[in-house]
């Protein structure tokens, strides 16, 4: 399937992720991430906003890409997707077949690693892990793989070993550091489309600058609103994460919005912009 020009994201949702997840698709979202991570997704509620969609006829599993994550064990609490003494192929594998089942399907859209086993740089367990999720998209159980919360070193270091490149690259977006440009570029240099998430509550400050909201003045929409036009101008593939219904509307209607290339580039430096 084609990509969607927005995902939604289900982190943080518990016993909401369900009906949130429903009300996105609704709205009209059709890309849904999610992580085999109890610690901070309800993977099985999305599954079962799903099936009900599913069962309702708003839409059928090819509608929807959905994308969820390998986790590690650091990152888990212990409602474990995998066997915490197996090696890191084996999570992976038993990771992705438990998330298959939380998800009523037999492929997601995209598996990505949900951020490397060191932030210092790739690591043997990164590599052995990013095989085998290699392995399980040639299965045809993953379509795309990718990586999250990276850094530039880190996808240097992967590029250099030789193992494929991810399809996916997935980071929370900070305006304070040029919203991460030097990793967008590797991404743009080597055709990886480049997630943004955060991009919101990282950037209350550009939020509230006088500059965006100049912007969102002349369009008529409002400064998230303008954010996410900017994600989508300098190439993100952008996600949102609200609960609000109002703002689900709202973040699906900036699609429509068009900034200047004097606008864009200029909220790409408002980073080393004073406050006004």
């Amino acid at each position: 399937m084609s990509l969607p020009p927005f995902l939604y994201g289900t982190a943080w949702k518990e016993e909401r992720t369900k009906p949130l997840t429903l009300l996105a698709l609704r709205a009209g979202f059709r890309g849904i991430d999610t992580a085999n991570q109890r610690r901070h997704y309800f993977e099985v509620g999305v599954g079962e906003a799903l099936a009900e969609a599913r069962q309702a006829g708003l839409v059928a599993r090819a509608d929807v890409f959905l994308q969820t994550k390998f986790t590690y064990l650091p990152g888990q609490d212990h409602r474990l997707p995998y066997d915490p003494k197996a090696d890191p192929a084996t999570q992976v594998a038993q990771s992705l077949a438990s998330s298959l089942e939380h998800l009523g399907t037999d492929y997601v859209d995209s598996f990505l690693l949900h951020g490397p086993a060191s932030s210092y740089g790739w690591t043997a367990p990164d590599a052995a892990a990013w095989a085998a999720m290699a392995r399980e998209r040639d299965a045809g159980r993953a379509h795309m793989i990718g990586v999250s919360n990276v850094s530039l070193r880190h996808l240097e270091q992967l590029a250099t070993a030789g193992g494929p490149l991810p399809a996916f690259v997935q980071n929370r977006c900070f305006a304070r550091l040029a919203w991460d440009r030097e990793v967008r570029r590797f991404c743009t240099a080597h055709q990886i489309v480049y997630q943004g998430f955060s991009l919101l509550t990282a950037n209350l400050e550009i939020l509230r600058h006088s500059f965006v909201g100049g912007i969102a003045q002349r369009l008529g929409a409002t400064t998230p609103q303008v954010v996410f036009a900017f994600a989508r101008a300098v190439g993100m593939l952008p996600l949102t994460g609200t609960s609000d219904p109002e703002h689900m509307q709202q973040d699906l209607a900036s699609l429509q919005l068009a900034l200047t290339a004097k606008e864009v580039s200029t909220i790409e430096s408002l980073q080393a912009l004073p406050q006004q």
